[in-house]
């Protein structure tokens, strides 16, 4: 069984909380979707105050059936409409595997 990491960048925008992102945003992810199968959540931003990419959160699921079973679940909608309450960045998601 291989982890599967779903990574998420926020991108411009006016503004970002960065705090109400890693205090209530990965949290609340962490609620929903660790019975889907989510193992971790973490937050990284970049040193450099004027970088494209105001943070990157990265979410580790247990395979890619539980990253599967967790986006199409419910509890998405509750983490998705989270988002404006931290950010109003354009926000991409990534799938990786390790190689």
């Amino acid at each position: 069984m291989t982890n599967v990491t779903m990574i998420v960048t926020c991108r411009g925008g006016t503004y970002f909380d960065r705090d109400y992102y890693v205090d209530v945003h990965l949290p609340l992810a962490l609620a929903c979707w660790r019975r889907h199968g989510l193992e971790s959540a973490a937050a990284f931003f970049p040193r450099d105050a004027d970088a494209a990419d105001v943070s990157v959160g990265i979410y580790r699921f247990r395979d890619e059936a539980a990253l599967r079973a967790a986006l199409a679940s419910a509890e998405t909608a509750a983490v998705m409409a989270d988002v404006p309450r931290f950010t109003d960045a354009t926000v991409s998601r990534s799938i990786g595997t390790p190689l």
